[in-house]
């Protein structure tokens, strides 16, 4: 099993920043996808980005050349980096896991843009 520790969420006023960070711990891989979904009131889940082992990066359109996101592969450890954040940017942030087995959630950290 992976165990997560999801932290930075918050409010925030449109246009502010917000850095989110997860730290996974138990059964990680050597190979393995780490990213971030969002979902939204009344939405279905989607994936925000996501990084690779190898540092390949992948962006939902609606946040390229806003959000960054990055990994830290010793610590096991992804942050998402949002920027210019807009009041569509609302809803609860999941980390994920994704190995070949599967793909598994963290239980999210709510993020609120004010206009």
């Amino acid at each position: 099993q992976v165990q997560f520790v999801e932290s930075g969420g918050g409010l925030v006023q449109s246009g502010g920043s917000l850095r989110l960070s997860c730290a996974a711990s138990g059964s990680i891989r050597s190979i393995y996808t780490m990213g971030w979904y969002r979902q939204a009131p009344g939405k279905q889940r989607e994936l925000v980005a996501s990084i690779t082992s190898g540092g390949t990066t992948n962006y939902i359109d609606s946040v390229k050349g806003r959000f960054t996101i990055s990994r830290d592969n010793a610590k096991n450890t992804v942050y998402l980096q949002m920027n210019s954040l807009k009041p569509e940017d609302t809803a609860v942030y999941f980390c994920s896991y994704r190995d070949w087995t599967g793909v598994v959630w963290g239980q999210g950290t709510q993020v609120t843009v004010s206009s």
